[in-house]
């Protein structure tokens, strides 16, 4: 079995696609996952599973659009995808809760960076699939938009990191 980390979009945040976490735990049950545990209110659950990544991901896409009435953006990697990410971060030196990284669907396009809106002080760098985004002034000060990560879902590296440990607990 693989254990993964799936990441979702836009729950829980701001009043937005309220979704209890134990609500998260019952449907990643009913699609057969096992180990599965939840980190924080806002989206993140880690688990077991002898489905493809692709396969999670379907399976997720299905019961929260049932639930929600609408697509929920889900981003699924595997245990040891996730511990990539935290050991890649380019901003390691900086203080976690101020660098987050941007999970997206796919490798970030050659102009990834283009189009910026709204960079004062805000440093980006792209990962493997993920944009890595340092805030020196705090991310809720900043006005940073960026049109490339739009349907993405950010984390910091705080919870990143805590996302990896436990997946990790859960790999063979």
């Amino acid at each position: 079995m693989t254990a993964f980390v799936a990441l979702l979009r836009a729950v829980n945040v701001g009043g937005t696609g309220k979704l209890a976490m134990t609500e998260l735990a019952a449907m990643c049950a009913d699609a057969g996952f096992t180990s599965v545990k939840t980190y924080i209110a806002s989206g993140n659950v880690v688990f077991r599973s002898d489905l493809s990544e692709a396969k999670v991901r379907a399976a997720l896409d299905q019961r929260l659009e049932a639930y929600a009435g609408k697509p929920v953006g889900v981003f699924v990697r595997t245990a040891k995808e996730m511990a990539a990410v935290r050991d890649n971060n380019p901003f390691a030196n900086e203080p976690g809760n101020r660098v987050v990284a941007i999970f997206l669907e796919a490798a970030p396009h050659a102009d990834a960076l283009e189009g910026l809106k709204h960079q004062t002080a805000e440093v980006l760098k792209p990962g493997t699939r993920e944009l890595y985004v340092f805030y020196p002034d705090g991310q809720g000060q900043s006005k940073l938009q960026i049109p490339s990560a739009r349907s993405g879902t950010a984390r910091n590296m705080n919870t990143v990191a805590k996302l990896a440990e436990m997946a990790a607990a859960l790999s063979p």
